[in-house]
């Protein structure tokens, strides 16, 4: 095994890990003028395995719940992006821990594949059940801490990519006539979509309440909106069944069975030269953009800056729904600015295909220590955050 190891680290170099993202730091909304926007963070270039990516994230909670990371070494790429709900313990746990996994599986079987990533998630909805398990004498509503999960692996040509919730993932291919397409990686497991209330109603036909719409909107047992997510637990196992005076989350009746999964839809696809990058994100950006729009503003414009582009685009059209300029809204404090728009963090990976391993032979050295750059959790204590 670690003669595998040392192999796997040989491939995928030194790890080097960015702990946060930058912030602004001009104050003049990147010398465009205007209202500099506090809430708006940002990697606006980095090199990964077979390329570059960017990355940004909007906050708009009190808290910021989304967390995300970006791990690379010198054959692999690693991206999570994590949209948390009812807290950040769960993607925070997630960010802590998945890759981890990945990397202790990938090891074991001596290869990436679905059944690594499945189990990888599996693992990580484990240990957090677990941590609920521990702390919810002293903390009860950590049981209905959840998080959405979105994860792509890049490697020896192969792109994985797992989810669970409403995060998506979008590849830019190039089409007839060169003309850039979207094409969505992933299913949104979200109730506003027929299929996912099908499969609800199919899985429990006892249950009339399984699927209700609430206020216009279409929610799990009348409360939440995901199907698949880590945490949650009170939705997943009777023993973390929470109060029924805590109403937010009361349950018309006991659980009888699980009615959230942490079970990922998986694709997997062969990296192909028309396929330019991939836009990994929380659906605060799928609100306000759709798939086409968000392909099109990555193609046409600079490859610098292009996440916090894609925000910048999103805030817009969330300010002008409300009929207001988005420097107005850039002037909203946080929890407030839930009201507008919800956290946003987007990652877009540009693959340059002459850097792409295809080799067939040896496993790839994948380690922890093996992955040398990275821009891990999503957690801003300082203006220049990059180490």
């Amino acid at each position: 095994m670690w003669s595998w190891l040392t192999k796997i680290a040989a491939c995928l170099g030194p790890v080097r890990r960015h702990a946060r993202t930058r912030k602004d730091e001009d104050g003049s909304d990147n010398g465009r003028g205007g209202v500099a926007d506090d809430l708006l963070w940002s990697r606006d270039i980095g090199r990964h395995a077979a390329g570059e990516f960017s990355f940004a994230v909007a906050q708009a909670n009190e808290t910021l719940e989304d967390h995300s990371q970006v791990e690379t070494g010198a054959a692999a790429t690693f991206v999570g992006v994590y949209d948390g709900h009812g807290g950040a313990e769960a993607s925070r746990f997630i960010s802590d821990h998945l890759f981890a996994h990945l990397i202790r599986l990938a090891q074991e079987n001596g290869t990436i594949s679905e059944d690594v990533v499945r189990s990888a998630f599996s693992a990580t909805e484990e240990g957090f059940l677990t941590l609920v398990r521990r702390t919810r004498f002293i903390k009860p509503l950590i049981a209905a801490v959840g998080s959405c999960c979105l994860v792509g692996v890049i490697w020896r040509g192969t792109l994985y990519v797992a989810n669970l919730g409403d995060s998506r993932a979008v590849v830019g291919s190039l089409g007839r006539s060169n003309k850039i397409v979207a094409e969505p990686l992933t299913i949104d497991h979200n109730a506003s979509v027929e299929e996912v209330r099908q499969e609800l109603i199919s899985r429990h036909p006892d249950d009339s309440q399984i699927v209700v719409l609430k206020h216009g909107v279409w929610r799990i047992k009348g409360i939440i909106q995901v199907s698949r997510t880590i945490g949650d637990a009170y939705l997943k196992r009777r023993e973390f069944a929470l109060d029924p005076s805590i109403t937010r989350f009361r349950l018309p009746e006991p659980l009888r069975r699980p009615v959230l999964t942490s079970e990922p839809s998986i694709c997997t696809r062969a990296l192909h030269p028309q396929d330019k990058f991939i836009i990994f994100a929380t659906d605060g950006l799928w609100e306000h953009l759709t798939n086409q729009q968000a392909v099109e503003i990555v193609y046409n414009n600079p490859r610098r800056g292009i996440a916090k582009r894609l925000v910048r685009a999103a805030l817009k059209q969330a300010a002008q729904k409300r009929e207001m300029r988005y420097d107005d809204l850039k002037k909203v404090e946080k929890g407030v600015r839930r009201f507008f728009h919800d956290d946003i963090t987007v990652v877009v990976v540009y693959i340059d295909h002459g850097l792409l391993q295809h080799r067939d032979a040896s496993v790839p050295e994948l380690s922890v220590r093996g992955f040398v750059d990275s821009v891990g959790p999503s957690r801003f204590s300082d203006v220049t955050a990059i180490s």
